[in-house]
């Protein structure tokens, strides 16, 4: 089988679906030329490698050339190419909590791990704390959509983001290096080496390096701009392949982030930012954002964002004879994020939080794999993980607050006018293990007709403890404690799976249908600040699927159109919930949603100079039953579900000759109106919106050349969105990144 990730040659049928459509199928890597052959993009999102077209499941790829040329340099930059797939970067960018067919988290406490599981390298990253800097020298990007309980396990209640990089090459000397500059000051670097180091082994190492300046401008003097980029990764890999059938391919890597951290654009209420507590207490006025640009802030509050990660795996393949191996995938993982977020986006210390993570984990996955080349086939697997957190949080409330008048704020101010004039302070840790059995089997009964099914059992515990919460003075001084320490723990057990049906009409036309299950496991609450109620544990998240598809390519393989549909039963969905008469907030589950909708994924080829790309995503998703803060939400929209997401994009080749190869890259998406929360308030409504962008590429012989731009069109759009109008005064939101351009040029060896 050719593995042939390119995309020259043309996509006009799909420009004409431009306006309507998402992201299409696009695993592509420049240099290679397709005529009469199509593509064949390899996956491996089933624990194989097998062509895109055969896997009977809704999966976008993207390759690694892709990636780089389309400058996606963030998890958060996916969005924009995967139907169908949201995001929420309430913690920051690069932190992204994914939404995936309606499937989402609403908690952005940092000891979570959202229902849209991400992968790096078969290595399972379920804490913020681990994600770090991961989108540099990338094999390819894989988006699989729908719950995958069965070869992934806990968490994939969405579905999973694979992210592969790209490993050694025995035999091979080669390496690029590329250099950019863009708008905000923007400085880059990224690169790769590979290196034989004999007949069996070989090494490479890969790099990317960025700095930017902060593009919301503090207006505060001698206050520095926020939303900058400050960050540096590195990975180490060696292969070694001492005889036919068996490798061992060792990773190693770091990454540090550094910069200003994000700004807060805090819309006033009719109060104010402050809610009018200024006012009462005589102590000037609340804050209304006057005469400020919407990508300008005065924040007072500017520490930097730090977050540091370090992993090691291996992956180990043994053919065992008989058709037969043994893949082993072992893990360890450390990492640390810290930041302190000015809540309220202006001067005043209305509302300030200081976030804290620190987190370990090893995990080990093996199974047993056939490769028969009849009718059946089986992966049996045995997994366990065990994550270990400290997490803490610093919620500074009112802190310039002088409640008592005496001119200063200190711990008789917080003791007065508690919880106003005091940094409230949680802090616990939290481990949890996971232990699972898993298989996957299919069985081809000829005729075209192949049954694929699995099962997956997994045991699940946790503990949290040590939970404390204490109110302290601006001045540091414990004023009283609030939770006392605390001890909560759970054990689960889960049995979760698959089953399908697909009838391959030829080579280049799939049918398939199937129902699965998903689990998201049970979460201890992060949030827990002011009362011992708080402490509490959500029950496990299911979901109920159904989906059928087509994959089929037509026109001599020139044309290849994906399409799905899907119905979920999503039970249990975990929330965060706050009691109106208390203000306490517990983590407690939704009682049940329905989703249903579909996606369409299309490529073409038109010619060798013109290819095109599109994908639709349609959404339904709401809420049948379910209260949260004394609210029925039955019949409101799940958030981050906006019921139309497309994108597209043109690949054209207006020169290939001696002199050099030119080539045009213009993108779009689309996403339709969405809310942000449940509650689906009115004025918290993201209106739809369109993003423009795309590259102008040169190339000859080893020198390239990239002029690049994003948001083209300077469009200002919200990312999220929180209602604290009634508590302080103001709507919370985080805002989408503006126009970005620049000039990027390479050199490969």
């Amino acid at each position: 089988m050719r593995k042939i990730v390119s995309t020259r040659g043309a996509r006009m049928l799909a420009a004409l679906l431009a306006g309507l459509s998402g992201q299409a199928l696009m695993a592509q890597t420049a240099a290679e030329t397709v005529a009469a052959d199509p593509q064949e993009i390899v996956v491996t999102a089933q624990k194989r490698s097998e062509r895109l077209q055969d896997v009977p499941i809704s999966i976008s790829a993207i390759g690694g050339d892709a990636v780089r040329k389309q400058r996606l340099s963030s998890a958060d930059d996916l969005v924009s190419k995967v139907a169908n797939l949201q995001l929420t970067s309430t913690v920051g960018d690069g932190t992204p909590i994914f939404a995936l067919r309606g499937v989402s988290m609403s908690d952005y406490s940092l000891n979570q791990s959202g229902p849209v599981a991400t992968y790096y390298d078969e290595v399972y990253k379920g804490n913020f704390a681990f994600l770090g800097v991961a989108l540099y020298d990338l094999e390819r990007v894989e988006v699989l959509r729908g719950p995958q309980g069965t070869l992934y396990g806990k968490n994939t209640t969405g579905g999973a983001v694979n992210l592969i990089s790209r490993k050694p090459e025995i035999g091979k000397t080669e390496g690029y290096v590329n250099l950019g500059y863009g708008n905000y000051n923007r400085r880059e670097a990224n690169g790769a080496i590979n290196v034989p180091l004999g007949d069996t082994l070989a090494a490479r190492l890969a790099f990317t390096v960025a700095r930017a300046d902060g593009w919301f401008r503090n207006q505060l003097p001698g206050k520095p701009d926020l939303n900058g980029t400050r960050e540096y990764a590195l990975r180490g890999s060696l292969l070694w392949e001492p005889q036919d059938g068996v490798s061992f391919l060792l990773r190693a890597s770091t990454s540090f982030q550094n910069p200003y951290n994000y700004g807060i654009f805090a819309a006033p209420g009719p109060d104010g930012v402050g809610a009018g507590l200024y006012e009462s207490l005589g102590q000037g006025s609340s804050y209304f954002r006057t005469g400020l640009g919407r990508r300008q802030i005065e924040s007072e509050y500017t520490p930097r964002r730090r977050a540091r990660t370090y992993a090691v795996s291996l992956t180990s393949t043994f053919d065992i004879g008989h058709d037969l191996a043994i893949v082993s995938v072992s893990s360890w993982d450390k990492g640390r994020l810290n930041f302190g977020e000015d809540t309220d986006g202006a001067p005043n210390k209305t509302l300030e939080i200081f976030y804290g993570d620190r987190a370990t984990q090893i995990s080990q996955d093996l199974r047993l794999a056939s490769s028969f080349g009849g009718p059946f086939e089986f992966i049996l697997g045995a997994y366990y993980n065990r994550e270990k957190v400290f997490n803490t949080t610093d919620f500074g409330i009112f802190k310039d607050a002088d409640i008592d008048g005496n001119g200063t704020v200190d711990a008789a101010d917080c003791a007065a006018g508690l919880p106003a004039a005091c940094s409230v302070v949680n802090r616990f840790d939290q481990l949890k293990h996971s232990y699972a059995l898993y298989t996957d089997m299919h069985y081809d009964f000829g005729a075209g007709f192949t049954l694929r099914g699995g099962l997956r059992f997994t045991r699940d515990d946790g503990s949290q403890k040590g939970l404390v919460s204490n109110a302290y003075g601006a001045d540091g001084v414990l004023v009283t404690p609030l939770i006392p320490s605390t001890n909560l723990s759970f054990k689960t057990n889960n049995l979760s799976g698959k089953i399908g049906l697909d009838y391959k009409i030829d080579r280049d036309t799939l049918l398939y249908v199937n129902y699965s299950r998903g689990y998201r496991a049970r979460s201890f609450n992060a949030q827990a600040f002011f009362d011992p109620s708080e402490a509490s544990v959500a029950k496990p998240e299911t979901i109920d699927a159904f989906e059928g598809g087509a994959k089929m390519q037509l026109a001599d393989r020139r044309v290849t159109l994906n399409l799905a549909g899907f119905y979920y039963s999503y039970k249990n969905q975990q929330f965060i919930n706050v009691s109106p008469a208390t203000a306490a907030q517990t983590l407690v589950n939704v009682d049940k949603s329905r989703i249903y909708g579909g996606e369409l994924e299309l490529n073409v080829r038109a010619n060798e100079w013109v290819s095109a790309r599109a994908g639709l995503g349609l959404l339904n998703a709401k809420i049948k039953k379910g209260t949260l803060s004394g609210n029925s939400l039955g019949g409101n929209k799940l958030s981050n579900a906006p019921s139309l997401s497309a994108n597209g994009g043109l690949d054209i080749t207006v020169m290939d000759s001696d002199a050099g190869k030119i080539s045009l890259h213009p993108d779009i998406s689309y996403v339709s109106s969405q809310y942000f929360e449940v509650f689906n308030i009115p004025r918290l409504k993201q209106r739809a919106y369109t993003l423009l962008g795309g590259h102008i590429d040169f190339e000859r012989g080893p020198f390239t050349a990239s002029i690049w731009g994003k948001n083209l069109t300077n469009r200002f759009y919200f990312t999220s969105r929180v209602d604290l109008v009634g508590g302080f005064g103001y709507d919370y939101n985080h805002v989408g990144a503006p126009r970005t351009y620049g000039v990027t040029v390479g050199y490969k060896f």
